[in-house]
């Protein structure tokens, strides 16, 4: 297929299978169309439906989103995961307001530029919300571009990732970029998925290569694969007489950074110097089921304890330390095995069976 015949191939299928009825599809905005983006890295559309929806109601605009508390950020992030998007996502908001005076520049160069955006993302950005020719390269198109061209090697290598790029601009149509941009992302989610690809129902089955050598699945290479580490760590959850938990926030930069998270200890006999530190004395302890998380370069083995506490003070006085009430949470980012182990010890007090 020629580029025209490609483009026209996508957006044939567009005006018939693709999707125009997402949240962020209505009522385009720069600012909805990057904040949708950012959800989608890594994240799948039906997960970030609702997350979407209670985003926008909260902070509809990207003044509201600089002018947020960060907990109010990370606590509508809470469940997403990769919190570093959260973090950019403000810090972009905060850019935009300062420098823009709250407009996203008009040039996929300086919105590549922001914090958290990149070259793809960018490039979405500009194509989706301002209608300009900016191709893009997200997983879904990364997946249908690489079988079409049979591209050897992994996408990661930046050679490879090079090549992809030149495939990406050289199919870009220069009328109608929005939706071709919009149907090349539904391509990759609907039909040319990672397993089982409907190749019988896509537009570009005559011209792919990777279907004419029978050999789908094998393109994109996938990443080099390393064992994950194993990691472990204790997580005290010190509820005091009120049912309240102690949690403290984690910092900026990290793993869950500013999250709130509990403490993490080696063992049982550093519990005795957390409390001393809170003026707190330990009563029973129980051991709770433990969880496994699973980060993108290690997992990590959680050991959960439910302990007893009294203490005289009921606030702790330090700015990176609080009860956090589990009748009547406030809206804090909380990392999402946090959240997991604060239910379970909410059942446990509550007398009822651990979930």
């Amino acid at each position: 297929m020629t580029p025209e015949q490609f483009s026209g191939a996508v957006l044939d299928w567009y005006d018939s299978h693709g999707r125009k009825d997402l949240p962020w599809q209505q009522g385009i905005t720069p600012y909805r169309v990057w904040v949708s983006e950012i959800m989608l890295q890594q994240t799948q559309v039906s997960t970030v439906l609702g997350y979407f929806d209670r985003f926008m109601e909260a902070l509809p605009t990207v003044q509201a989103l600089a002018a947020a508390p960060e907990d109010e950020v990370l606590h509508l992030w809470t469940g997403l995961g990769y919190y570093t998007r959260a973090r950019n996502l403000q810090k972009t908001a905060k850019q935009v307001v300062a420098d823009y005076d709250g407009h996203f520049p008009c040039d996929v160069d300086q919105l590549a530029e922001l914090p958290g955006i990149g070259r793809s993302t960018a490039g979405a950005i500009a194509s989706l919300s301002m209608g300009l020719r900016a191709p893009i390269l997200d997983g879904n198109v990364k997946r249908v571009l690489a079988r079409y061209v049979a591209q050897d090697g992994y996408p990661g290598e930046p050679k490879v990732a090079r090549q992809l790029w030149e495939v990406a601009e050289r199919f870009t149509p220069y009328q109608r970029v929005n939706n071709y941009t919009q149907a090349m992302m539904d391509l990759g989610a609907t039909l040319c998925t990672r397993s089982k690809p409907s190749c019988l129902l896509c537009p570009l089955q005559s011209g792919c290569r990777a279907h004419q050598l029978g050999r789908e699945t094998a393109y994109p290479a996938p990443k080099p694969r390393k064992a994950l580490p194993q990691k472990r760590t204790l997580m005290p959850l010190l509820a005091n007489g009120d049912g309240a938990i102690l949690l403290y926030r984690r910092p900026s930069s990290g793993l869950w950074g500013g999250l709130w998270s509990l403490p993490e200890l080696d063992d049982l006999d550093a519990l005795a110097p957390l409390a001393n530190q809170h003026s707190l004395q330990l009563g029973e302890r129980r051991e709770l089921p433990g969880l496994t998380h699973t980060f993108s370069h290690f997992q990590l083995a959680i050991e959960p304890w439910l302990v007893a506490v009294e203490g005289s003070v009921p606030i702790v006085a330090e700015g990176d330390w609080l009860w956090y009430n589990l009748a009547t949470p406030p809206r804090l980012g909380l990392a999402a095995p946090v959240k997991k182990l604060l239910k379970r010890a909410a059942d446990v007090l509550n007398a009822g069976e651990p979930r």
